[in-house]
């Protein structure tokens, strides 16, 4: 095995055009942790808010190798059950902010937040999954209790997780109506039983809607809240409208009677809960809607994809 790899390092704010790849040494494996050899990894806004801003954060490591997700081989299982040459995937658990995340060669990564996989899927089809549909199917199933017969609202689907809750959605039976912001995204939605212009008042055009997950945040989850049947739930995940917190909130008032208002945080996933969804899309013949695929070597590139907004779809990188 090479001694050197190939990674990116930040230590302060920075552009996409200002990306560049830097020579490091592998990490040494020690107990509790595993090396895994980068096959693929899906790009995240997560990973946008770090290199912009959040890296002046006191709680960041620094320097870090970003990245939040990956997909790929045990190159060194240290003192876990895995074995060399394993198919895995890892993501969350402070991944690409308490230690070294995806953006490289290599990854040592804690052992609870790795997970053996089969699927059928390409390593690039792979690399789109983890953070993306571990969200989407939280979202769903763990909070909103998604059930055939259901149907779905999902505001600000024209992004990778719209998308993946769209497919989890329609492959159960549910019927989904999906909004976008922008007129020409509107096409985008073919997998929706309908797609909506999101003027950011919907409340008294919607009829019928049983569960709600939201994608654009606080700017316009009061106006969701008004959207769903009584008994309807509301599930807040996303953030898609720069929004991040609702200031003179009023449960009481802001809740209509009826209606419940929960949250997913994807920081804990589970081996179990990967192969489920691995096991789903194989199941089902279902892949993910990839906007655009970058080899490494092209990191400033895919950054810049990520940051412009124009990729409709997940982002991948291949080494």
């Amino acid at each position: 095995m090479d001694k050197t790899m190939k990674a990116v390092l930040l230590d302060k704010p920075t552009q996409a055009k200002d990306i560049t790849l830097c020579e490091i040494p592998i990490p040494d494996v020690r107990p509790g942790w595993v090396l895994v050899k980068i096959k693929a990894f899906g790009m995240d806004h997560s990973e946008q808010i770090l290199r912009l801003n959040e890296i002046r954060a006191d709680y960041i490591r620094k320097p870090i190798i970003p990245g939040i997700e990956c997909v790929g081989e045990i190159a060194d299982p240290s003192d876990s059950d895995l074995t060399v040459g394993q198919k895995v995937v890892a993501l969350m658990g402070g991944m690409g902010r308490s230690f070294h995340g995806s953006y490289a060669g290599y990854a040592l990564l804690p052992i609870h937040h790795v997970f053996a996989v089969g699927s059928v899927l390409s390593w690039t089809e792979m690399a789109a999954v983890p953070e993306t549909y571990f969200t989407a199917w939280g979202s769903l199933f763990e909070c909103l209790c998604l059930k055939p017969g259901d149907t779905l609202l999902i505001r600000g689907a024209t992004c990778a997780l719209g998308y993946a809750a769209i497919q989890i959605a329609k492959a159960i039976g549910c019927t989904v109506i999906a909004t976008t912001h922008r007129e020409r995204k509107l096409p985008l939605l073919t997998g929706a039983d309908k797609a909506i212009l999101d003027t950011g008042k919907l409340c008294d055009t919607l009829n019928g809607v049983t569960k709600a997950l939201e994608l654009v945040g606080p700017k316009t989850l009061p106006d969701t809240l008004r959207c769903v049947e009584k008994g309807g739930i509301v599930c807040d995940t996303g953030i898609l409208g720069g929004v991040y917190t609702l200031n003179g909130f009023d449960p009481i008032k802001d809740i209509p009677n009826g209606v419940y208002l929960t949250g997913f945080f994807s920081n804990y996933p589970t081996e179990k809960t990967m192969r489920d969804i691995f096991g789903f899309l194989d199941e089902h013949s279902l892949k993910p809607a990839i906007g655009a695929s970058f080899a490494f070597e092209q990191i400033r590139a895919a950054c810049m994809a990520l940051d412009s907004g124009s990729v409709n779809g997940k982002i991948v990188v291949t080494l």
